[in-house]
């Protein structure tokens, strides 16, 4: 292993898991510009899911209390999001993974660019346990075929007005949850071998301090900040996917 690989493993290591843990995603879209560059593609995505499970950890601790305080809200979504992700997986003989990754990557610029651009948030307060269940059972199928399964729900919880401790508990979870799920099918398919196990152990140091990083700036953010803040990260992060999926 050359100083220049460990230099590479350490800075995504760090890079997706301060994202983690300031706004509870985006470990793999950050962690995958460095280590794709070092690594195939299948042992840098399941390097990348462990990471997010285990830094996402932290951040569902952070947010225990409003997480229980909301414990229909979140299995609303979680629930059917089990159901989605074998179906996105069995999906995956008909859908074209690029495809999809390219749509979501245009919805989340358009998204994450307007509301950016705007003074004024989405705010939508009436209950929708209906659209919640649709788009966390949306969300599992995407996780499914194309590992973006905090794509559609980040988009749903960021219309609505929220404190940033509630939309957190409701986003970290599922992340873990389903990613945690994604990482026992890779496991299952023979993806953590010696060598992956080995840099999942000289990565996940730099990956879980950064996380903490993360939720002390998290912890500075007003709600207003925070919602403005996962907007934003929608818009660089259907940038950073467009950039892999039209380059790689």
């Amino acid at each position: 292993m050359t100083i220049e690989f460990t230099l590479y493993l350490l800075l995504g290591a760090a890079a997706g898991g301060f994202i983690n843990g300031l706004a509870g995603f985006g470990t793999a879209l950050f962690a995958l510009g460095f280590w794709l560059q070092i690594m195939p593609p299948v042992q840098a995505v399941s390097i990348a899911v462990v990471m997010s499970v285990f830094s996402g950890v932290q951040g569902v601790w952070l947010v225990r209390h409003s997480m229980m305080a909301q414990p229909r809200r979140l299995l609303r979504f979680l629930l059917p999001a089990l159901v989605g992700a074998p179906c996105g997986v069995a999906a995956l003989a008909v859908l074209d993974p690029t495809v999809l990754k390219l749509v979501i990557a245009a919805l989340l610029i358009i998204y994450g660019g307007f509301f950016t651009a705007r003074r004024n948030l989405p705010k939508f307060t009436r209950p929708t346990p209906v659209i919640d269940s649709t788009v966390g059972f949306a969300g599992g199928v995407l996780g499914g075929a194309a590992s973006l399964s905090g794509a559609l729900p980040t988009i749903w919880c960021s219309m609505r007005p929220w404190p940033k401790a509630e939309t957190r508990a409701t986003l970290q979870p599922y992340n873990v949850v389903v990613l945690g799920l994604t990482a026992l099918l890779f496991a299952l398919q023979g993806a953590y071998g010696w060598e992956t196990l080995k840099l999942i152990a000289i990565a996940l140091p730099s990956t879980m301090i950064a996380a903490q990083i993360g939720i002390f700036v998290f912890k500075k953010l007003t709600d207003d900040q925070f919602r403005r803040l996962i907007i934003a990260m929608m818009f660089l992060s259907g940038i950073v996917l467009l950039i892999r999926e039209t380059l790689g």
